[in-house]
Order: C-alpha cells, then structure tokens, then sequence
C-alpha cells in the first residue's frame, strides 16, 4: 500500500458538492482516504474564464497499478460531468478535474490505450510535471502533506510551496 495524492478541482456547476462527491467515488473506488485538504478558491490557471475554482489535495492508501488509477479517475470526471480532457496545454471551464500528483516515491511516464469505443491513448507522468509551478496545487498539498518529499525534485512540499 502507497499513498496517493490527487489535485482536485472544480470551476463550473455546484463546485464544492463536486469535490465531495468526487472524493467519495474516488474512496469507494481506489482505497482509504487518509487526509483531504480545505477547499481552495483560486483563478483559472493557463486560460482565461470568468468561472474561479475550487482546489483540493485528498490522500489515499491503495494498492492499485498507476494506469488502473488513470482510468479510475478518468472515470470518475466522466462520470461527474466531464466530456473533454485538456490537450496540448488547452485548457477550459469543467466541472471537475482529477489529477494523478504523486504515487509514492514512483516515477512513471507511459501511455496507456482507454478502454472505451475511441480506444483513445492517455499519457501519465507522475509526479505530475506541472505541480511544482502551480500554487493550488502545492498550497493544498503542503496543507496535508508538508513533508512529503518530490522524488524528481527532492524537496518537500512545504520547501516548494515556499519557494513559489
């Protein structure tokens, strides 16, 4: 059993009864809930909308495989009401947005083909390439885990939050 720290967000519809909702599916599907940061307002972060978000950083015990975690949470956003992922840096308004931040000490890049009728690929990096740059995603983190340490980077959460 690992730990598993998920970024979660929400910028359209009812965006804090879609975190909760998001985290108990996530419960229910991938393992123990450990800790669950507060709920954090913040801006659109790579585009431009009038819609803020809501962030959060949950924590999870399990024992799944990195790409079945993928497609959990791939899962659970279709199911919340997201038709679209973001592509090539474009981002947009959604309903919920679930990313893979941190696996324990895992580093993993692959693709991994989804299973659906399009049978579309999906890419995993963990840790996430971007979470070290994105405040609404290390301010939660540090909240729940300031000591975690980044196993590409070598510093703590709280170390990068501090130096953002």
């Amino acid at each position: 059993m690992e730990d598993l720290y998920l970024g979660l967000g929400s910028n359209l519809g009812h965006r804090e009864q879609l975190l909760r909702q998001a985290v108990e599916l996530l419960t229910r599907r991938i393992g123990g809930l450990k800790g669950l940061s507060a709920f954090y307002e913040t801006e659109p972060w790579g585009f431009s909308s009038e819609h803020p978000f809501l962030n959060a950083v949950g924590v999870w015990r399990t024992d799944k495989e990195p790409e079945e975690l993928l497609r959990l949470t791939q899962a659970v956003e279709r199911e919340l009401g997201r038709r679209r992922k973001s592509v090539a840096g474009q981002y947009a308004d959604r309903p919920i947005d679930i990313d893979l931040l941190l696996y324990g000490e895992r580093v993993v890049e692959a693709d991994y083909v989804m299973p659906g009728k399009t049978r579309e690929k999906a890419h995993l990096s963990l840790p996430h390439p971007m979470m070290h740059v994105r405040r609404f995603v290390m301010e939660p983190l540090a909240e729940v885990a300031p000591e975690v340490i980044h196993p590409v980077l070598g510093k703590t959460a709280r170390q990068i939050l501090e130096d953002l």
